[in-house]
């Protein structure tokens, strides 16, 4: 189960997490977890250069070793980047330490000094993230899920609960995954236009 926007007692719970960004402007905040890889992420860059809009990265680090020429073109692009751990790591699945230095070794194929870090399926610990924020990480969620990873879920729906769940200061996620393929490539160009169309501007994460 999952919700497609996130519900304020769940925000309410974990305060120091991001959730979203100031809601006083119409600005969005588009994200794309689990790549780099071939196929997916290039198409995604593909469709955001030829909508002019930037968006922020939640790089696998594993991803990042296997095809740095794919990463390499994110960075080119402009667009900003995050942590995901370097094998998509399950915090509730995993002991401390180890998921601290996943994580760190994650940052090291960065190479950038991004402190914006996403846990894989949204699950971590207190004490991890305690920790990684001690460590000057900002932990970022979001409050529209578009659920393009739920394969049950057909594309025109997978849209219009987007749409529906989209509001100023909305964190998006995407995934830049072979999964998430078949509802992301109708989904993304359709919800870039009708958010264009509505006036909102898509900005980065910093």
């Amino acid at each position: 189960m999952y919700w497609h926007k996130t519900p304020s007692w769940l925000r309410k719970f974990y305060p120091t997490f991001t959730w979203r960004r100031p809601d006083t402007e119409k600005k969005l905040y588009l994200t794309f977890d689990d790549g780099p890889i071939p196929g997916m992420t290039t198409w995604v860059l593909d469709q955001l250069a030829q909508y002019q809009v930037k968006a922020t990265f939640f790089c696998v680090g594993d991803n990042i070793r296997k095809y740095p020429e794919v990463f390499s073109w994110v960075r080119l692009q402009g667009h900003a980047l995050g942590n995901h751990t370097f094998n998509h790591m399950n915090g509730w699945k995993t002991p401390q330490d180890e998921y601290i230095r996943n994580t760190q070794f994650c940052q090291r194929f960065l190479s950038t000094d991004t402190k914006l870090f996403r846990p894989p399926y949204g699950r971590i610990r207190k004490k991890q993230a305690l920790q990684l924020q001690q460590e000057g990480y900002e932990i970022i969620m979001w409050d529209v899920l578009t659920g393009d990873f739920d394969r049950k879920l057909a594309p025109e729906k997978c849209l219009k609960k987007t749409i529906e769940a989209t509001e100023n200061g909305s964190i998006i996620v995407f995934h830049d995954n072979v999964k998430a393929e078949e509802r992301i490539t109708h989904v993304l160009p359709r919800y870039i236009e009708h958010c264009l169309e509505k006036g909102f501007t898509f900005e980065l994460l910093k």
